[in-house]
C-alpha cells in the first residue's frame, strides 16, 4: 500500500523539546517506520520550515519525507500556519495527480485542511488524526488559546467530510461525538512506545547523580498546559525526593524560557528549589536511561490528547503517577501500573507519590506490570497493524468527501 502522511507542522526530521514539536513527531516518525516494515511504502508530506532543506529525504527504509514549500522556509509557529495551507493542498493536488497513494494519513486539523484539499481532484481516501481538539484547548486555556478563531468549526467539517477519523483514545472518541461527528466514524488506535529501545534494561549511558534518596522525573515539552508546576508543589510534600524535569530548550538556554523561569520561581515559593532540576532538552537516545534512573515518573498534564511518556516509562519498568485526563485514562492502569489523580490536585499527587516511595514492592510489581501492558497494548507493530486496518477498510469503501473544506 502507498500510504500519503500529512503532517504540516511536525516533522519527523524535528529535534524535540520545543513548543511545537513532540508527541505528534514522535507518532508520526515510529509509525511511518512500523509501516513500512510491515511492507507499505511512505511519504511523510511537512511543511518547509528551514532554507536549503532539500525536497526528499530518506528517512527510514520504505520511508521518505518529502519538504512542501508552504509560506516562508523558516520556523513558524503552529498557530500561524493555516493561511499557507491552500498552498500546502495545491502542492499535494499537483504530485498526487501524477502519483496518487492509496491512502492519505492527515494529522493535526491544519493538515486535514491541506489533504482534503490535494485528495480530493486524486480521488484518494483521507484519514484524520486530531492529536489534539479545539475544543479541548479552548476549554482549558480560555483567552490563553492562541489557536485560529475557525479552528473548531473547521475540525467539525473535517470531522465529517474525511473517510474516518482515527482517534487515539476513547475520551477522545466522546469529545469527537460533543462536535457531531458519530461515533461510527470514528476507529480508536492508540498511540505506541517502541518497547525495544524503551525497556527495563539497556546500555550503561550517564545519568544526572541522585541528590536526594528518591527521584521522580518529569518530562515533555516546557510549556504550562504539561502541568509541571503541580509536580513542583507537591514535591513541597514528598520529602527526600528530588524532581527532574526534561524538555524545553537547551540547558545553557534555559534561563532566557518563560516557563522555565516560572517553575524556578515556584520552587523557590514552595521551598524545594534545592530538590528540583530543570535538564532542557534530552535527546531521544538518553531518555531510556534517563527513565531507568528514576524511582516514578510523574505525568501531570492539565490535559492530554494522548501522551507518549507514561508508555515509555511503563515500557521501562517505571511506574506512573498521572493525572487522570485524555489518553492517560487508556494509558496508565490504575493501582496496576501506576495510580491516577485528579488534576490540579497537590495533595492526591503527593500522597500517592509518598504511598508508591514507601513500598518498593509496590513499585516492582507496577512496574512489571507496565511493562507487560506496554508490550501486549502500545508496541508500534501493534499500532501500525491498527492502522493499516483502518486504511483497508476506508480504501474498499472509499467515497468521495463532499462539501469544501477552507
Amino acid at each position: 500500500m502507498r500510504i500519503a502522511m500529512v503532517s504540516e507542522h511536525a516533522s519527523p526530521l524535528a529535534v524535540l523539546g520545543g513548543p511545537d514539536a513532540g508527541g505528534q513527531n514522535v507518532y508520526v516518525a515510529q509509525l511511518s517506520r512500523a509501516l513500512a516494515d510491515r511492507g507499505h511504502t511512505v511519504t511523510v508530506h511537512t511543511r518547509r520550515d528551514a532554507a536549503g532543506l532539500p525536497a526528499r529525504v530518506a528517512f527510514a527504509p520504505g520511508v521518505t519525507v518529502e519538504h512542501v514549500p508552504a509560506g516562508p522556509a523558516g520556523e513558524l509557529p503552529k498557530d500561524e500556519l493555516l493561511p499557507y495551507m491552500p498552498a500546502f493542498g495545491r502542492h499535494l493536488a499537483r504530485v498526487w495527480a501524477e502519483a496518487p497513494p492509496d491512502v492519505v494519513h492527515a494529522h493535526f486539523w491544519m493538515s486535514g485542511v491541506a489533504a482534503l484539499a490535494g485528495a480530493r481532484g486524486a480521488g484518494v481516501p483521507v484519514v484524520q488524526t486530531f492529536h489534539a481538539l479545539g475544543t479541548v484547548k479552548r476549554r482549558h486555556q480560555g483567552a490563553r488559546d492562541t489557536s485560529p478563531p475557525e479552528r473548531v468549526a473547521t475540525e467539525r467539517r473535517l470531522g465529517r467530510g474525511c473517510d474516518r477519523v482515527l482517534a487515539t483514545c476513547g475520551d477522545e472518541v466522546d469529545e469527537l461525538a460533543a462536535l457531531g461527528v458519530a461515533p461510527s466514524r470514528t476507529s480508536v488506535v492508540p498511540c505506541g512506545v517502541d518497547t525495544g529501545e524503551f525497556s527495563p534494561r539497556g546500555a550503561p549511558a550517564a545519568v544526572p547523580e541522585r541528590t536526594q534518596p528518591y527521584r521522580l522525573l518529569a518530562a515533555g515539552r516546557l510549556v504550562p498546559r504539561k502541568g509541571f508546576d503541580l509536580a513542583v508543589r507537591a514535591l513541597a510534600d514528598v520529602p527526600g525526593a528530588e524532581l527532574l524535569v526534561a524538555g524545553g530548550p537547551g540547558a545553557a538556554r534555559l534561563d532566557g524560557d518563560a516557563e522555565a523561569r516560572r517553575l524556578r520561581a515556584l520552587a523557590r515559593e514552595y521551598g524545594v528549589a534545592d530538590r528540583v532540576r530543570l535538564l532542557g532538552a534530552v535527546g531521544h537516545e538518553a531518555m531510556p536511561a534517563l527513565i531507568r534512573s528514576a524511582d516514578l515518573m510523574l505525568a501531570t498534564p492539565v490535559y492530554e490528547p494522548f501522551g507518549i511518556v507514561p508508555l515509555e516509562a511503563m515500557a521501562c519498568g517505571v511506574p506512573v503517577v498521572a493525572t487522570a485526563v485524555g489518553g492517560q485514562l487508556d494509558s496508565v492502569a490504575d493501582h496496576v501500573t501506576g495510580r491516577l489523580v485528579p488534576p490540579g490536585d497537590r495533595q492526591a499527587l503527593a500522597g500517592a507519590v509518598n504511598a508508591l516511595l514507601r513500598s518498593g514492592q509496590t513499585r516492582a510489581a507496577y512496574g512489571a506490570a507496565g511493562r507487560r501492558r506496554a508490550l501486549a497494548r502500545f508496541s508500534w507493530s501493534r499500532v501500525a497493524e491498527g492502522a493499516e486496518q483502518v486504511y483497508t477498510q476506508v480504501t474498499a469503501r472509499h467515497r468521495v468527501p463532499t462539501g469544501v473544506i477552507r
